[in-house]
């Protein structure tokens, strides 16, 4: 994720505030926030296929960033609570194993 320097954050530090004030509470709430900043974003650019590729790879990026920082460590929370799906854990090691197999026959 493109972090931005302090200098260009606090050009968004009202609109942190506000939101903070007002916060969304449930994904309609939150969807609808991300959509006035794509419109705004938008508006504020010419309305061709690069910006509305900005738009989709920040989202994409965004989401990777959460799933990150906050899905992956609670899903290995819940692995180490609840144990792992050994199948899973098999099967990819396995193919892992199969894998480094296949890259031993070959000749460089």
């Amino acid at each position: 994720m493109p972090y931005i320097t302090e200098q260009d954050r606090a050009r968004f530090a009202p609109v942190e505030i506000e939101i903070s004030n007002a916060p969304p509470t449930t994904a309609g709430e939150l969807q609808y926030l991300i959509a006035v900043m794509i419109g705004e974003y938008l508006l504020n650019t010419d309305y061709r296929y690069q910006n509305m590729n900005d738009v989709m790879g920040s989202l994409a990026g965004a989401q990777q960033e959460f799933y990150r920082r906050h899905v992956g460590p609670y899903e290995d929370k819940c692995i180490r609570k609840n144990g792992d799906v050994y199948v899973n854990s098999v099967i990819q090691a396995a193919q892992f194993e199969a894998g480094f197999a296949e890259l031993d026959k070959k000749e460089y």
